[in-house]
């Protein structure tokens, strides 16, 4: 089956996308309460539209949190960008809803002398890697990732004063025996200052889109598609509501991969949706990397208030070349998947959520401070001596 042709396409928003500015407001709140106590709780949903911004959700957390929240709203809409008549850092309404934790979930999630720590949850999270890229994830999330992330910095550095916060790209590519090959066609479409046309921008965009791909990559000039409408000047909350948790996809694997469905902005690290699918890539990353896949996906469920997952479950497409079982019976032996094992392995009690918000979650280059842990190859070596192999050298 794998000896044919065939396309497949994936999708990136930037940070100033109407729903990535509402995922970095509630990841901004999830980093205020754990700066303030680690052990804080959080589930944070944010609301943005034209002059507008409404936060709401639980949390248990030192009450003197609650006197900044707004300030941080600011700082973060004025750090994407966002100085527009519609929508501007300074002028926006701003609710804040925010309430103490029900205590019916605490009573299920909390540790005690005789007792772990409870999912905050049930649910299904899905972890993912393959050896389409450096980063170990699937080419076309990552190059749609690269090139909003490239016109974002030069935006950010005054080198295109031209652009917006607000864009999104799609990047088809075709595979050839499961392996990609070549660009089909790419879409970009951004935001920008009033009076330019379209074939304007598209040669602003065309070097970003050049610099992204690998060389010799190349999209032919006639599915180059740069701003389709003509038009993108009203951007960002203005000109579409905004909501915490739209982008799932585009947070995790283009789609290349299953999605378990919960979101991650906005909660903090005991909610399984989140901690256990940074659990998930972090052992499918380890697994690719010390070459005993070419494709890994593990799949772990939990039962609310239950410490241990109900499940645990990997696929390797045909690809594995060690036996399955064994492989599944010696991640359990190395990790401990409890919610606190997790947050205690990955170190995820910490201040380290906004930047997330935006350009994936996954395949990301793991940071001093503790973000990005579960990129890290920690388990590769290990896992490589005990079925014989040895790991790839660079993270």
């Amino acid at each position: 089956m794998l000896n044919r042709s065939r396309l497949f396409t994936s999708e990136s928003v930037s940070e100033g996308h109407p729903d990535k500015v509402c995922d970095r407001i509630s990841d901004e709140i999830v980093d205020a309460y754990l700066a303030a106590d680690p052990q804080s709780r959080v589930a944070c949903e944010t609301l943005a539209t034209t002059n507008f911004i409404c936060v709401a959700g639980e949390v248990r957390g030192p009450s003197d949190v609650l006197k900044g929240i707004e300030e941080r709203v600011r700082n973060a809409v004025r750090d994407i960008g966002y100085e527009q008549d519609g929508f501007h850092w300074k002028n926006n309404e701003i609710v804040v809803k925010l309430h103490e934790q029900s205590a019916d979930i605490a009573i299920g999630v909390d540790g005690g002398v005789d007792k772990d720590e409870g999912a905050g949850d049930q649910g299904i999270m899905f972890g993912y890697a393959c050896t389409e890229t450096k980063e170990l994830m699937p080419a076309p999330i990552v190059f749609s990732h690269r090139i909003l992330q490239l016109m974002a910095e030069a935006r950010r550095a005054g080198q295109e004063q031209f652009l917006g916060p607000d864009s999104k790209s799609q990047v088809t590519l075709r595979y050839e025996n499961g392996k990609p090959v070549a660009v089909d066609s790419i879409v970009v479409s951004t935001q920008h200052v009033e009076g330019l046309d379209q074939a304007t921008v598209r040669e602003i965009v065309k070097p970003y889109i050049a610099r992204a791909l690998p060389q010799g990559w190349a999209c032919p000039e006639d599915k180059l598609l740069v701003n389709p409408t003509g038009r993108f000047v009203i951007g960002g909350p203005d000109g579409d509501c905004g909501l915490t948790g739209r982008k799932i996809i585009v947070d995790t694997y283009g789609g290349a991969a299953p999605h378990g469905g919960g979101a991650f902005s906005g909660k903090d690290p005991s909610k399984v949706d989140r901690s256990a699918a940074y659990a998930a890539r972090w052992l499918a990353k380890n697994v690719v990397a010390a070459r005993l896949a070419d494709k890994c996906q593990i799949q772990i469920a939990y039962a609310i208030g239950v410490a241990e997952p109900v499940a645990l479950y990997i696929e390797t497409f045909d690809t594995a070349k060690v036996d399955t079982e064994k492989l599944e019976e010696t991640l359990r032996d190395m990790v401990t998947l409890t919610p606190r094992g997790i947050r205690t392995q990955l170190g995820l009690n910490r201040p380290i959520y906004a930047r997330t918000a935006a350009y994936g979650h996954f395949g990301r280059a793991a940071e001093n401070d503790g973000a990005f842990s579960w990129e890290r190859l920690s388990l590769a070596d290990e896992l490589a001596r005990t079925f014989g192999g040895a790991a790839q050298a660079a993270e």
